[in-house]
């Protein structure tokens, strides 16, 4: 059995975007499948956590979301009930910056320190729930949070650890959440 996995949520309704993010163009490919790859380079193995009727065939291996449209402590909580690793990486499909090597050393400082939750810390010190690694024993507080009406990821977990970028690797937790913040990164990526 692996110690690792990793997850990508691929079931958000998108809606500032205007279109599904892990759909947009990147790289050659989609921005889901490119998420896909950093995340399975680090981990080893990659599931994508998304409504089958919308991306089956797409992204494979799929599985649905235990509570559609419950947002992204419902997705958690959709993987640690399928996965076999004590060492779960979580990421959100809209992180194009992602490293694999940033991501591998999230999940061995997740498993050096025993962390129950090791989430991301951007410049700013906060914490970002869909760029962390989390042991599946936390399965029942998350399940015991969404039957309580909590959706706020960082409210759903019983305690969490922050894991700060290195220095001069902000641009790591970039999220594209606006057709502009998309163009504006598009083009960025297009100079380099």
């Amino acid at each position: 059995m692996a110690d690792t996995a990793a997850f990508v949520l691929i079931g958000g309704r998108s809606s500032r975007m205007g279109k599904d993010k892990a759909a947009l163009p990147y790289a050659g490919g989609l921005l889901g499948h490119h998420v896909g790859a950093l995340a399975q380079q680090a981990a080893g193995l990659v599931t994508f956590i998304g409504p089958r009727a919308r991306w089956q065939g797409i992204f494979q291996p799929l599985a649905e979301d235990l509570r559609p449209g419950q947002g992204p402590l419902a997705g958690i909580e959709t993987a640690l009930s399928i996965t076999v690793a004590p060492w779960n990486l979580i990421l959100a499909c809209d992180m194009p910056e992602l490293g694999a090597d940033f991501l591998a050393h999230l999940l061995h400082t997740a498993q050096r320190r025993g962390a129950p939750a090791l989430l991301a810390a951007g410049p700013e010190g906060l914490p970002e729930p869909l760029c962390a690694v989390y042991h599946r024993d936390l399965l029942p507080a998350i399940t015991g949070a969404l039957d309580r009406g909590v959706r706020k990821v960082t409210q759903g977990i019983p305690e969490f650890t922050l894991e700060p970028l290195p220095p001069g690797d902000a641009h790591r937790l970039l999220n594209l959440n606006t057709p502009e913040e998309w163009s504006r990164h598009a083009g960025a990526a297009i100079r380099a």
